[in-house]
């Protein structure tokens, strides 16, 4: 069935016109692939079968990194200021993805060449290999965005429906996916009940000479749903990707996750249980940051949990959401080989009415860096059932700030510890843990030490005791508190207010049980 479609798409696309296609022109590409994700969901799931040779399903990690692209023979580069270049199948690519040129009136298929690559080390042997036929298992974007007598590789579309984007001066550190189904449906600490959407073809649109944009279209596929998207990605200091898709239900979506973005947090500045490392933090996000319909902010710190740990922020209309890595400096990190003090932040912007629903965080546990553990999307409050289909619209683009209100003060540090007094062997405060946090900027900035700045504070009474808030001597004030034993989460949220109006973000997080001389879960 799929294969059937794809040639009526061939047909049908292969008679456009103009190589910069107009709103117009790009709306009639919309409604062709709109009708053959249709079609595609109104027939049963077929997954992908395409059969690799066995020297490509049995790369290892490093010998599939010895096979790259030739630069010399990347498509667009002599007619524009982007290039286009392809990735190898094989090792976790097992399926690969069919990608079309489009230019002007003519739509060309990109087919297997393996003189487009290099082979280097172990991977030379594959030249000998009979490979044609075998596909590519994505691709990737590049501009010049540093400097403008080199392109540099801006995104990359690989694996799944997964995207990766960076900015100027910025390296490769959390992802985004086109969408996420049943993602931590339960509290179990296994994800084998996730669904992963796939893109399966791709239609690049050839840019050009002066053209700062480009558009991709590509067609989604899973055993619940099928989705026809539109993307245009624009380069820059800030890259940012348009979002247009429309998805169509095969069957029930227990949980759809809008606009997911997948980031690591291994430990920071409140974890607890750190490895043995020479590193004071390993992330590519410390938190995540959302502006509520309300036009509230609040920002959660990020945290590698023990058990999984799913948080929902209840709200209509969002105005946006995104994890953020805010802390810049080399020094924090001190790693000079991951530079995670250039990892992006990533933000992303709902176009039109959301509706209600909630934006959803997943903090999953995890080992070390390697693994991917933290999760963030929007679900709405409306189910996506068998037959229906859903249009969504939004934007994505990469930070290196954080987006923020300027006259509110952000969070700039979050710390835990214990709260016995030194010294004492039967310290009464023994079994209690402290918190702090710092914030500076804003309205804040300008502030002498002696106003009242007060503490708003919302958590149970018998749970949180000493709250209090004062001036430091470097400008920035900080929120304490401290937290007796519990047998249940506590969700605590705290802001910082003067004369009743809010001066900060609101810091929000739950803070798992801590048993009497036990040791708590953070």
């Amino acid at each position: 069935m799929l294969k059937r479609l794809l040639t009526l798409g061939w047909l049908i696309f292969s008679t456009t016109a103009m190589a910069e296609p107009s709103d117009a022109e790009l709306s009639k590409w919309q409604g062709t692939l709109r009708q053959h994700a249709q079609t595609l969901a109104e027939a049963s799931y077929s997954p992908p079968n395409h059969a690799l040779p066995q020297a490509l399903k049995s790369l290892d990690y490093d010998t599939y990194r010895q096979i790259r692209f030739d630069p010399a023979r990347a498509y667009w580069g002599d007619d524009s200021r982007f290039s286009l270049q392809l990735f190898h199948s094989g090792f976790l690519f097992p399926h690969p993805v069919m990608l079309h040129l489009v230019e002007g009136e003519k739509t060309t298929s990109l087919t297997f060449d393996s003189d487009d690559f290099i082979y280097e080390g172990q991977a030379e042997e594959l030249q000998t290999s009979d490979l044609q036929g075998t596909g590519h298992a994505g691709f990737r974007l590049h501009y010049p965005l540093n400097t403008s007598g080199y392109r540099d590789e801006f995104a990359v579309f690989l694996g799944a429906s997964y995207f990766r984007l960076i900015g100027r001066d910025q390296v490769y550190g959390l992802s985004t996916r086109g969408l996420a189904i049943d993602t931590a449906l339960s509290s179990n600490e296994d994800t084998d009940g996730e669904e992963f959407p796939a893109f399966r073809e791709f239609w690049l649109f050839t840019p050009e000479a002066n053209d700062t944009a480009v558009h991709v279209m590509a067609l989604l596929d899973s055993p619940s749903l099928s989705g026809a998207y539109h993307f245009r990605l624009e380069p820059g200091h800030q890259t940012q990707v348009d979002v247009d898709a429309t998805l169509y239900a095969r069957d029930d979506v227990t949980k759809l996750g809008i606009a997911p973005l997948t980031s690591m947090f291994a430990y920071g500045d409140m974890s607890r249980n750190r490895p043995d490392d020479v590193r004071p933090r390993v992330h590519d996000s410390d938190g995540l940051l959302l502006e509520t319909g309300r036009g509230e902010w609040i920002w959660r710190p990020l945290n590698n949990p023990r058990r999984v740990r799913v948080s929902a922020f209840l709200d209509t209309d969002p105005q946006g959401f995104g994890l953020m890595q805010r802390e810049h400096e080399f020094s924090r990190y001190l790693d000079e080989e991951a530079q995670y003090h250039r990892r992006p932040s990533q933000w992303v912007t709902p176009q039109g009415d959301w509706g209600k629903g909630h934006v959803e965080l997943v903090e999953l546990p995890s080992p070390d860096e390697t693994h991917d553990n933290i999760v963030a999307y929007w679900v709405s409050e409306t189910p996506l059932r068998a037959g229906e289909s859903l249009s969504l619209r939004y934007q994505t683009q990469t930070r290196q700030q954080a987006p923020t209100d300027p006259l509110l003060a952000q969070v700039i540090r979050t710390r835990q510890g214990s709260a016995a007094v030194p010294g004492e062997a039967d310290s009464q405060s023994a079994d209690q843990r402290q918190w702090v946090v710092d914030f500076a900027g804003g309205e804040l900035a300008r502030l002498s030490a002696d106003q009242p700045v007060a503490l708003r504070l919302d958590a149970p009474d018998d749970a949180v005791t000493l709250p209090q808030v004062k001036a430091l001597p470097d400008n920035t004030w900080r929120a304490t508190f401290r937290v007796k034993p519990t047998a249940s989460p506590l969700d605590v949220r705290l802001a910082l207010t003067l004369h009743g109006e809010t001066l900060s973000e609101t810091w929000n997080y739950v803070i798992d049980p801590l048993p009497k001389h036990g040791d708590e879960d953070a």
